[in-house]
């Protein structure tokens, strides 16, 4: 949290008490919440925080890169602490959002070239 904080300065931008626990919330979740979710389960603990506040500030964590917005389609988005490339599963049933390890997709690659011969003049593109 202290190189958030610095973050925050560095930036010109408060360093205030809402800002840190979304952000602390994001950065200790496997999950990947709405802004609606982040509200309600930080509601208790910051009760004059409104959801304009909440969007305000995952917009500005975003901006300077300590977390990223997940389009998830249909205008809805998730936000993730983690800001390393990574590719993410959408269930379509239910909406939950969660990491894929990229192993799965490097052995579904490799499984899938080993398996298929292209003919000579055929582009294949995984």
């Amino acid at each position: 949290m202290e190189e958030a904080a610095a973050l925050l300065k560095q930036k010109g931008l408060k360093v205030t008490p809402q800002r840190l626990a979304i952000l602390n919330l994001l950065r200790n979740t496997k999950e990947h919440p709405t802004a609606e979710t982040i509200y309600k389960k930080l509601a208790s603990d910051f009760p004059t925080m409104s959801l304009a506040t909440v969007y305000k500030t995952l917009e500005v964590l975003k901006n300077i890169g300590l977390i990223q917005e997940l389009n998830v389609g249909e205008g809805s988005f998730r936000y993730d602490a983690n800001t390393n490339s990574h590719p993410h599963l959408v269930c379509l049933g239910c909406g939950k959002v969660e990491d894929l390890d990229e192993s799965v997709l490097q052995n579904l690659i490799d499984s899938h070239a080993a398996n298929a011969a292209p003919a000579e003049d055929e582009n294949v593109l995984f």
